[in-house]
């Protein structure tokens, strides 16, 4: 027993060694699992285990290797999500190339729309490039520059014929070509009937509460019905030969257009945007062609809108006129088999996308080349940019000015409006009339002010560059439109303010008022709140604009007209054609 004492002292030693190592390899093993599934976690590693010898730090080792493999893994993946969610907000020209040519696949892209992006006219002995003033070649012109197509559009400047070829086509822009124009011919019956007459006689006013009474002629409608006819056979010139082409329509001027287009070219993807206001049912019915409007309209696979609200009138209107199948759950019009979807797409305009080196320098050297050129020393600036139309409400906008001037005569002779108005549509005696109001209600508030007259109306075209130094040295800018279907100056301004100063003023029937909500929002028929809105953008302490102007850049730099294009494009590409087309 003796001799067999030290055998068993020395297994009951080892067993209790062996027993001991499970335990502290055991513990070790559950420290080391609980340390590679919190770091597993995202969350901050803890502090590695303590060492337990030589049997477990090889492993310990590996798995501290392993953890920071893993902690640089989950710090690219959070630096890669970062890096999508500013790309999601951020379009660019580039990103919307490939996006379009992605979702396009090589199908050919067509923009129909009456105004020509860039028209020629005779100057002297020369022929100048004029860039109309218009927030529809605004919008869509970015969209081609960047994706290439073909743009059709009345040629109406008096030097265009000189300037295309035998068949009216050209590249554009003039300095470096990125896409193709086409320019139809109209004759001067032609021209008056369907745009001066039927467009903006008729349906202009029929969908703008302005209190302007539509006027629609026979003889006009007859106009609009060849015109949009001849469009038509131009559109088919320019897709003849291809597959699935894409058609993007634009605006009141070609109702009639989508059906007429898929009639004879099924496989047609077309859209229609549509710019203005779409009023309820019961103005429109005032049109005496509604019918035939709304069956033109309906050729489309997609129309756009800007806002819900005139999704909304517009499918109402088609539930109240045509025979047809409204689903308001997924807005859309079915008739005759073929469907429509009916969305909202607020249009937009490009955001700068290299920042100004010194913003407020280039603010404060704008000011001094405005006041300079009008021979002002203002404290005060404000601005108005519109076309000589009476849905903008610029008379409003001067009597607002002068009833802040009544109320708060201490800005006398401090402040001026620099009121630039493009004139527009003059062939109407409408807007003659409403150009020469402009002057004369400028004028009596003017006299009956000492010292510098306080509103300046520059009455002719300013070119975007033109534009660029009264945004910058705007204290305010009014946009005061009474019924508008967005406005593309309120976010002009926007974007141009690089300094992050300066206020918008901003009225709630214009459609941009739905995003740009840290604009002072007026009602433009109330003097009394134009002044106020006035007084306290002038009043307004530099922190408080700032705080404001950074919230509106914001929205229209995430939501810029590339968005916009590619949010278009994405939704007429997914559009399932009949079977068999």
């Amino acid at each position: 027993m003796n001799e067999l004492q030290p055998l068993l002292l020395t297994v009951a030693a080892l067993l209790a060694t062996v027993l001991a190592s499970r335990v502290i390899v055991r513990r070790q093993v559950r420290r080391l699992a609980d340390w590679l599934r919190l770091s597993r976690t995202g969350e901050p590693p803890p502090p590695p285990p303590t060492r337990a010898g030589a049997l477990m730090n090889p492993l310990i080792r590996e798995a501290e290797a392993l953890a920071k493999d893993l902690a640089k893994a989950q710090e690219s993946a959070v630096q890669e999500a970062r890096l999508r969610s500013q790309a999601d907000a951020l379009w660019t020209a580039e990103r919307l190339r490939g996006h379009v040519h992605a979702k396009l696949a090589g199908r050919p892209l067509v923009v129909v729309a009456n105004r020509e992006p860039y028209r020629h006219a005779h100057s002297g002995s020369k022929i100048e490039v004029v860039m109309p003033a218009s927030g529809l070649v605004t919008g869509l012109e970015p969209l081609l520059r960047a994706c290439g197509g073909t743009w059709i559009a009345h040629g109406d400047g008096d030097a265009d014929r000189e300037t295309s070829d035998e068949n009216g086509r050209l590249k554009v822009p003039p300095e470096n070509p990125q896409y193709a124009l086409r320019r139809v011919w109209l004759s001067d019956e032609e021209d008056k009937g369907f745009y001066s007459g039927f467009s903006n006689e008729g349906l202009w006013p029929l969908c703008h509460i302005a209190h302007t009474r539509p006027v629609f002629r026979p003889d006009d409608w007859a106009r609009y019905r060849e015109v949009n006819a001849k469009f038509a056979e131009a559109v088919f010139e320019e897709i003849e030969g291809q597959t699935e082409p894409c058609v993007l329509v634009q605006d009141y001027h070609f109702t009639l257009l989508p059906s007429l287009i898929k009639e004879r070219r099924p496989d047609a993807r077309v859209a229609l945007f549509w710019h203005i206001p779409w009023p309820n049912p019961e103005a429109f019915a005032i049109c005496p062609w509604q019918k035939e409007l709304l069956h033109g309209l309906l050729g489309a696979d997609l129309i756009g809108f800007h806002t819900q609200d005139h999704c909304n009138n517009f499918l109402d209107t088609v539930d109240r006129v045509l025979e047809s199948r409204v689903d308001r759950a997924r807005f859309a019009v079915k008739r005759a088999g073929h469907e429509t979807l009916v969305k909202p797409f607020p249009i937009s305009v490009a955001f700068p996308e290299t920042p100004a080196r010194e913003p407020a320098a280039a603010a404060r050297a704008a000011r001094e080349k405005v006041l300079r050129a009008a021979g002002r020393e203002d404290e005060f600036i404000a601005v108005g940019v519109d076309r000589l139309d009476y849905t903008k409400g610029i008379l409003e906008r001067f009597r607002g000015v002068e009833r802040m001037l009544d109320l708060y005569p201490e800005y006398q002779g401090r402040v001026v409006l620099f009121q630039i108005g493009a004139p527009s549509r003059m062939a109407l005696a409408g807007y003659r009339d409403f150009g020469e109001a402009v002057a004369a209600e400028a004028a009596r508030i003017n006299a009956r002010f000492k010292g510098p007259p306080p509103i300046v109306v520059l009455s002719r075209h300013h070119s975007h560059d033109e534009l660029k130094p009264y945004y910058l040295a705007a204290d305010a800018c009014l946009v005061t439109s009474l019924h508008d279907g967005m406005n593309l100056v309120a976010k002009e301004f926007v974007a141009a303010r690089e300094d992050e100063r300066g206020v918008l003023i901003l009225s709630r029937f214009a459609g941009a008022a739905r995003a740009l909500r840290d604009a002072l929002i007026v009602n433009p028929y109330d003097a009394d709140a134009v002044a106020e809105a006035l007084r306290t953008a002038l009043a307004m302490k530099p922190d408080a604009q700032s705080l404001r102007m950074v919230r509106l850049r914001r929205e229209v730099r995430e939501n810029n007209i590339y968005r916009w294009s590619a949010n278009l494009i994405t939704e007429l590409a997914a559009v399932r054609l009949p079977a068999g087309v």
